[in-house]
């Protein structure tokens, strides 16, 4: 050993310590290296092993090798080895940060480590706030911006103010614009849940925050996540996060417009879309399963919205993921673009001369809208979120936007993995890993690696390289009275057979069901043909019903229609000057309910009619006296429906409409 010490001293000076310093630099990048790459657990096994056997062969040969050359002062094949030893170092380094950048990329995703909640205190702009004010608070202790945090906000400013309890967020706010009380508790993203409800559309210009409070609770609200990863057929439900910033904070309170489930089995590559429209009447899970639009269920956070849908669809949900739409700009540019058939507007059209016209994504109007003609275009990122987010133009309104969101997701889906260099791939990766927010660990999403794969090979070889299937969920108008606020809430109901073909396809694609097969065939050269959906125009059995208008009718038309709901009927008779007695009214027929038209009747078990004994100013009846009872009679019903009516009819058109 000493006598080869000798020898190496003798050597050229600069390629001597040459040799020492790239010597650690590759052992270093090495280390680095076999670090990284043994994190990609489950990926391409053999080809990890492979790949660190080799750089590890050459750092021993690489050693040994210009050991003796600078021995033996060989120093023309040490220059040459010491070259290849320096972009073996560079493959090194670049691998290492590629793989950090994934693996860093797939960490921010991981919704418990984000956890920043927000709790308001609000009153409205010309109202006043003092110690005397009333203050509105959510009632349910564990939610963590409607309550948890308000008692911060209460011991940071001293607040001895008598607080109202609610159970329901839209009681709460309709309430302060009762101006019932003088301020409420809200969750951050109060503007966003509220703005698309009825008189709640200027919350954002009548409203303002008296104080706040803001913490990082990390694991509060977190959601089981399963077991399960790209192995077997798994469910995510894609919720959407309508904000105007670029970026995602997980957990908190957010907008719930979109709720998309996606079934996929990895094994035939079969993938099953189900949008749920925002305002479907449902009862939510974490309030009591008390009735109320699904987008409501957002406001008490992820695990609600998750098992709201759970029970309405009746599946597991394995895992979710939360997309800012705001992101979906940045990602569509990444992808230079997605192709998408514009759907021409269906309502209001000559308001832009046909064009589509939406707010950008900061929401302004004016010289910043976005406007798009109709037809099969390449849609550029602010584009494509003003198509996802319209829903004023279109009859269907939020149905049609749902539609349209389902578009852009399947055109993304489809564009994502055709990239054709490293700074395209990463900045499609920065805007996913920026504006997504999943349950799903890490090794679970590169367990997915197997099916991204087998994808790729598909797309290249010119197939499909997923099978993506919709499924509709047909809903109808269901205007609903809420008793506490005495409004209309415009809702939609579902359609149970609708419903069960939805949960039936679902379970298919999970395996969980075999599929029935098609016995009969019918075609027609007159008839437009249109791939079959589950659950698309199955209208037979309505999921709910609201309490109709009895007043004017007779009595008998009460005992039918409470005998078909198996609901107690009480009839009481009324005079002239006693509560609920209605002049209007001929004697013998109901003049007044007891439950509101629109009311929900699944909750209801009774109903009390009220009857005029007599006419209040009894007058001498015509000889044509029963002919000329029933004209009067269907005279004021008609007029007593009208405008008892007005509201809901009222209603249902803009809900049609918007």
């Amino acid at each position: 050993m000493k006598k080869i010490a000798r020898k190496l001293k003798r050597s050229n000076f600069v390629a001597r310590y040459s040799y020492y310093l790239f010597l650690i630099i590759y052992i270093i990048s090495l280390g680095f290296f076999i670090k990284s790459i043994l994190a990609l657990n489950g990926i391409e096994t053999l080809i990890r092993t492979v790949l660190i056997v080799v750089f590890s062969l050459w750092l021993a040969f690489y050693a040994f090798y210009n050991l003796l050359n600078l021995i033996t002062k060989k120093y023309k094949p040490y220059v040459i080895s010491t070259f290849v030893n320096l972009l073996f170092i560079g493959v090194l380094i670049g691998s290492s940060y590629f793989i950090n950048v994934i693996y860093g990329g797939l960490g921010n995703m991981q919704d418990q480590s984000k956890t920043v909640y927000t709790s308001y205190l609000i009153k409205l702009k010309d109202g006043d706030f003092t110690e005397k004010s009333k203050i509105g608070r959510i009632t349910k202790e564990d939610d963590i911006e409607g309550y948890k945090l308000t008692k911060n906000i209460i011991t940071e400013h001293n607040l001895a103010n008598e607080i109202s309890n609610f159970d329901d967020y839209f009681d709460m706010v309709y309430s302060l614009y009762d101006k019932k009380v003088e301020a409420i508790f809200v969750p951050s993203n109060y503007i966003s849940l509220y703005e698309n409800s009825e008189g709640l559309e200027n919350i954002e210009s009548k409203t303002e925050i008296v104080y706040q409070y803001t913490e990082n609770i990390k694991g509060e609200n977190e959601v089981i996540s399963s077991n399960k990863d790209f192995t077997e057929p798994l469910t995510f439900l894609i919720m959407g996060v309508d904000s105007t910033k670029d970026g995602l904070d997980a957990n908190a309170a957010f907008n719930g417009d979109t709720l998309m489930l996606v079934s996929f089995n990895p094994k035939t590559l079969d993938t099953l879309m189900i949008s749920i429209p925002r305002d479907t009447y449902v009862p939510i899970v974490c309030n009591n399963n008390k009735y109320a639009k699904i987008n409501s269920s957002a406001a008490y956070g992820s695990s609600c919205v998750v098992s709201t849908v759970s029970k309405l669809l009746d599946v597991d949900i394995d895992y979710y993921v939360k997309i800012n739409f705001k992101g979906v700009v940045n990602l569509v540019d990444a992808v230079k673009g997605i192709e998408v058939d514009v759907e021409a507007p269906t309502y209001g059209a000559k308001k832009y001369n046909g064009q589509m016209c939406e707010q950008n994504s900061d929401r302004q109007f004016g010289n910043k809208l976005v406007c798009i003609d109709p037809g099969v275009q390449t849609l550029n990122g602010e584009q494509a979120l003003a198509y996802a987010r319209n829903r004023h133009l279109y009859i269907g309104g939020d149905l049609d936007r749902v539609r349209h969101q389902q578009q852009v997701v399947e055109a993304l889906a489809k564009k994502m993995l055709n990239f054709s260099s490293i700074t395209d791939f990463k900045q499609i990766y920065n805007a996913v890993s920026k504006n997504i927010a999943t349950n799903m660990d890490t090794n679970k999403i590169l367990s997915s690696y197997g099916v991204l794969k087998e994808m790729a090979l598909n797309a290249l070889n010119g197939e499909e390289f997923i099978n993506i299937n919709k499924a509709y969920l047909e809903t109808y108008s269901l205007p609903v009275y809420l008793p506490t606020s005495g409004r209309y809430t415009s809702a939609q109901g579902y359609y149970k057979d609708s419903l069960e073909d939805v949960q039936k396809a679902i379970k298919v694609v999970l395996e969980k069901a075999s599929e029935e097969p098609i016995k009969t065939f019918a075609f027609s050269v007159n008839a437009e043909y249109s791939t079959p959906a589950a659950g698309k125009g199955l209208k037979k059995v309505k999921s709910l019903e609201t309490m109709p208008n009895l007043i004017g009718s007779n009595i008998s038309k009460a005992e039918e229609f409470c005998k078909s709901h198996n609901m107690t009927l009480n009839k009481e008779y009324v005079d002239a000057g006693q509560a609920h007695y209605n002049s209007k009214v001929a004697a013998g027929l109901i003049g007044d309910q007891s439950i509101s038209i629109g009311t929900l009747l699944a909750n209801v078990s009774s109903l009390t009619i009220y009857i005029p004994n007599a006419s209040p100013t009894p007058s001498k009846e015509p000889e044509n006296n029963n002919e000329t009872t029933k004209e009067e009679n269907k005279e004021n019903n008609e007029k007593q429906d009208e405008s008892q009516e007005k509201e809901i009819n009222d209603l249902t058109e803009n809900f049609n409409i918007n």
